[in-house]
Parts: C-alpha cells; structure tokens; sequence
C-alpha cells in the first residue's frame, strides 16, 4: 500500500469535517408533527419511512432534546404544591404517578389560571385545551386498576405550565418526560467548533502528524487549511486503528456497540501483538451507535374505566393506541398508525360489567290510622330497601328518586269543641235542710261537624250543682252537726253536707239562736268532697241544638258519648241508658199572620186563583185575601 504523506492526511482531515459541519447545518430532512393527520395515519407525508422521537422521517433523534425525570416527595402539609415548570414549545409530553394514591395532579399556566383540578375542585377525566394544545386527563379505575394520575399532551405549547400536586397522602412519585427543538449552532469560530464537531478525536485512520502538536487542527480555524510543520519528526512505527465492533445493544431500533482496537503496523496495515503499540496512545473504549432493524409497532393498552353503572349490568371502556419504539436505545415510545398493529388482534375497548345486583324498593304495610281524630294529621306506612338476597339494606343502596311515599297527611274535618256534662246525681248532700246535687262538665273536642258546636267559653259553662231541699232539721246543742248526708254523686267526686247550727241549752232545753251567738266558736265545715267509688264509663251529653223547624213539628239533636274518668272513649257504658240524641220539637201548627186590611174586593176571586192570575200585581190587590191563602198552601207544601 502506498503511503500518504503528511499534507494528504492534512486534507482528508479537513474534507470529513466540512463534511459533518454541512450535514449539521443542513439537515436533510423536516420535523413531523406527532399528532395524527388529516387521515388519522402518522408518517404517511414521510413515504413509509419511520418517524423518530422527534418527529422527523427517518431521523436519528438529534434535532430535539429529551427531558425527563421522576420527582420524589415526603411528607408536606395539605395542599398545592409546586413540582415542575414546563417551558413553553414543549412536545410528547406526559406526567404520571407511578402508582395509584389519594393525591391529585394539578395544572397552571403561567398567568395562574387554572387548567385540571384547580381552585379545590377535582375535574372528570376527559379533555382540556389550555397552553395552545389539548391536554387529555385520566384517573384510572378506583377498583381494579393500581396506576395512578397521568396528564399528557401533543404540543408544542405556547407558553410555560405550572405542574402541582395536591398533597393528601405521603410519599407521592411523579415521573415527567417532555422534548425540546434543539437549535442548530451557526456560530463556528474557534472558541465554539469544538463543541460542535469533535476535532481531537482518535480517529478510525489516524494521520501521521502528531494531535497535540502546537500546529494541530484543534487550534486553527476550521476552514483555514493548515501549512506545513517547521520540523518533520519521525512517525512510529505501529498505531492503534478501529478493527471491528461487538454486537449492537438492541434487537430493533437505534442502539450501541463499542469500537475494538488493534496494533497495525503503519507500514503494511497488518495486525501485530498489542506491545508493540506501547509508545502510542490508546484511544480508549469507544461507543458508537448502531440501527438494527425498525421496532415492531405494539398495542398500548390503557387501564379499565369505571363502571358505568354502580349496580347492574353496565360497561367500562379503555384506550387502545399503537405504539412503536423509537429514541437512542429504545427509551422512548411514539404514537403510529394502527395499520402497523395490524399483524396482532386489537384488544377489546369495551366490556361489559357489573359491580353488584341493584337493590330495589319494598312497602312492607298499609297505611295506618290518622293521627288525629280531627283536624290534619299523618299517617305512616314502612318503606324499606331490599337487596337481591331479600335482605334489608340502607336507602342509599336504592334509587332515591323512585323512594314510595312513606308519610302523608290526612285530614279528618274541621275540629270543634262543646261543653260536654254527665245526668244529675240522684241524691242529696244534705239528709235535711238545704244541699245539692252535682254532675261532672267537662270541654271537649268534637271529631265530627254534625253540630253546631262553638268553642268552649267559661261564661257558658254549665252547672255543676244544682240545690236540693229534704226540709228542716232537729235543733242540737251549741254548734250541732248533723250527720253527714250522703254524697251527691253515686260514684266519682261528689259533695255531701251537714247542717251545723248554734243551740243554746237553758234547763235542759235546747233552743236554737242566731248563729252570731256562736262567732266566737270555731265553726265546723258543712260541706266536704265525697268519692263512694269509681265511676267508670258513663255517659256525657251536650246542650240540644236549635230546631230544624219553628212549627208543625221539626227535631233538635245532641251529641251523646262514653267515657272513662280520664275523658277517655269507652265502649263500657250500658246501651239501655244512652239519653236520647235526638227528639221532635216546635209540633204546634203554624199560624199565619192575618192582615186584616187583605181582604178580595169581588165576588168571583175564586176564578181570579183558578186562572192563575195571582201573579199579577193587579189580581193580587184585588183579590188579596184568595191569592194569600193560596201562597201559604204552597209554602206549607214546599217544607213538607
């Protein structure tokens, strides 16, 4: 092999720079925007070619930046708090918790207003449009599923986001990823080329000059051409020169393999023991990047939705997207068509499921009596909650809004109230002289509206006693006391009297005096309260209505109950003693008033009625006794 000499290296050097630097600054390809065409099938603007991380045809993922981290947080107090600024023109964004808890993402733009579950109200799952993109939202099946919150987004936003987390629960982990346009470097001078290509490099076929000569490449300008050294010195013998590589990292997609070096002797390109390149210098382990074949698209199953129905059969949904591996060493993933998942059956979106049997309602009883026996009330029936298995359960398990009425009201008339008294007592509270009898009056309510019963006013109270007379007494001695008599009342509270006197005894004889004689005497009681037995039931009556009629017979009633002591109803007193509730008054015949200035002025009157002509004003005068007679016929006859 002919060697080249130290000029030749000098421009083959220079050619594969320029070279790299043109390819930099002229990409030959256009990034591809992630989000789905108009057609629904990314890369088909890209002519089957596949789209990097980035978004770009048959990229390599270098005209954006990858950032992505996982954001660990202990104990905090209650609230919002601030994790993440997300810059604006970020892409491919997405935040999730790593694993399902009780605390809840939140969003801000930068203006502070609110995006997902601000202001302390937690937002549903779905879609939001905030920062020039649509952000999608989702919180997993509380029952089946176990990952947490997550927040993703196309982009490219048009301004900073504010990324929180409201804290209820310890220990939150957030993971973020999101990627950046990477600007192409135009300045080149030589305080900033390095940075862009890298000129001290160990090259695959190294050139004869010396890299950290004071006249190398890495200080001069990258287009100036460099001159020849002052001084030649003389080349080794042997260098280290790249061989061959070990096997790439990855099945599919963009990995890496490391670079082997070999002792070649620089003279005839062969092989020698690695001694003999002691005195040069070892590139040291070197990684390069390696493209296998493009990663198989893949279907991204997303988690269960809840249960569109808390009981019975309802249905969940779920969200199936074809992915495909993409990025340096496969760690990212990017949203394709669906036709590249077509080789593998697209899973279910939608099943159907059932938490639990609903409940339903039951009415387990009649209505009940009214609670009053007059006026409005309320009656009751039970309504319970019934599961499938028959057992009674809480009324939320049932639909509250087709609950059965289970309380009412109920109206059983107007109420009115009358004094209400019992018969006389038979007996006397005196055995002579003055006494009384009594009756027990009470007030009552009437149930019915039969009567004409009025509230009870204490001036219309009835009496309760009423004076007897069985006549005079036997004279005694001082203050004489008779016996008492007997009670006034068969049973219950009556009164019994005595006859209490002032004698004045003169040789034995007894004469009764002026009870003045006797006033400096403590004077004995002559009435007491009397109670043989308990009454029991008997029967109350009220006053008698007016009559129905004022003559030729009509009829006035009375309201007639039994009751206990306590005014309680009983069914205890004895029919046959029931006092009438109704009797025939006003039976006198009814007398019409004679005007004796009515009187008929003609003889044939008579045809004047048959006629009909009493009707008129005319025949009425004339005629005034015959046509009065006949209005009273008719009146009768119209009562009756």
């Amino acid at each position: 092999m002919q060697q080249l000499s130290g000029l030749d290296w000098r421009f083959i050097r220079l050619f594969i720079q320029m070279t790299l630097l043109l390819t930099f600054l002229c990409p030959p390809t256009e990034p591809v925007s992630w989000d789905n065409d108009s057609s629904g099938r990314p890369g088909e603007d890209c002519g089957g070619l596949q789209v990097d991380v980035c978004g770009v045809c048959a990229g390599d993922g270098s005209s954006c930046e990858l950032f992505s981290g996982t954001r660990f947080l202990s104990v905090l107090s209650v609230g919002y708090h601030k994790i993440l600024d997300i810059p604006s023109g970020a892409q491919r964004i997405k935040i999730q918790e790593t694993q399902k808890t009780r605390n809840y993402l939140a969003l801000r733009t930068a203006t502070g207003e609110s995006v997902i579950n601000g202001d302390w109200v937690i937002d549903r799952p779905g879609q939001f449009y905030a920062a020039g993109t649509e952000l999608t939202y989702k919180r997993p099946n509380e029952i089946s599923s176990r990952a947490g919150e997550s927040i993703t987004a196309p982009g490219p936003t048009n301004q900073e986001l504010h990324l929180f987390v409201i804290y209820q629960q310890p220990n939150p982990v957030i993971y973020f990823e999101y990627i950046l346009p990477r600007e192409p470097i135009i300045n080149v001078d030589s305080d900033s080329y390095s940075s862009v290509l890298p000129l001290e490099s160990h090259e695959l076929f190294p050139g004869p000059e010396i890299s950290n000569g004071e006249n190398s490449m890495s200080s001069s300008h990258p287009n100036q051409v460099p001159s020849d050294p002052l001084t030649s010195e003389p080349l080794p013998l042997y260098s280290w020169v790249a061989m061959a590589t070990t096997s790439c990292s990855t099945t599919c997609g963009t990995g890496s393999r490391q670079v082997l070096f070999s002792c070649v002797d620089r003279a005839t390109q062969t092989t020698v023991p690695d001694d003999l390149c002691r005195h040069a210098h070892h590139p040291g382990p070197q990684v390069e990047d390696c493209q296998s074949q493009p990663c198989p698209a893949f279907w991204d199953v997303g988690e269960w939705s809840e249960c569109s129905k808390t009981c019975g059969p309802g249905y969940q949904h779920r969200q199936i997207i074809c992915r495909q591996t993409r990025g340096h060493r496969g760690n990212s993933t990017v949203v394709v068509a669906s036709s590249l998942c077509d080789v593998t059956e697209m899973p279910e979106t939608t099943t159907v499921c059932q938490l639990k049997i609903c409940s339903e309602w039951q009415i387990r009883s009649e209505w009940t009596e009214c609670s009053v026996p007059c006026g409005v009330g309320q009656r009751s029936r039970e309504v319970v909650c019934v599961d499938n298995l028959g057992d009674v359960v809480l009324d939320e398990e049932c639909n509250m809004a087709l609950r059965p009425q289970d309380l009412q009201n109920c109206d059983r008339g107007v109420c009115a109230s009358s004094w209400f008294y019992s018969l006389w007592s038979d007996r006397c509270s005196a055995d002579c002289a003055e006494g009384s009898r009594s009756r027990s009056v009470v007030c009552m309510m009437s149930h019915t509206n039969s009567l004409p019963l009025d509230n009870c006013k204490e001036e219309d109270k009835p009496d309760e006693l009423m004076p007897c007379d069985l006549g005079p007494c036997t004279q005694k001695l001082e203050w004489y006391t008779g016996l008492w008599g007997q009670c006034s009342s068969e049973c219950g509270n009556g009164t019994q009297s005595r006859s209490v006197v002032c004698v004045l005894q003169s040789n034995d004889q007894l004469e009764v005096t002026s009870d003045d004689s006797c006033s400096h005497l403590p004077r004995p009681p002559n009435a007491q309260i009397c109670n043989l037995k308990s009454c029991g039931a008997q029967w109350y009556i009220t006053d008698w209505s007016s009559c129905s009629r004022t003559c030729e017979g009509g009829f006035r009633v009375r309201e007639v109950r039994c009751l206990r002591e306590d005014l309680t109803f009983s069914y205890d007193c004895d029919p046959l003693l029931e006092p009438a509730k109704q009797e025939e008054c006003n039976i006198h015949t009814c007398t019409p008033q004679i005007d004796e200035s009515c009187m008929d002025m003609y003889y044939n009157c008579v045809v004047v009625v048959q006629a009909h002509l009493c009707v008129y004003s005319y025949y009425r005068t004339t005629c005034c006794a015959s046509c009065s007679r006949v209005a009273r016929r008719d009146t009768l006859l119209r009562i009756r």
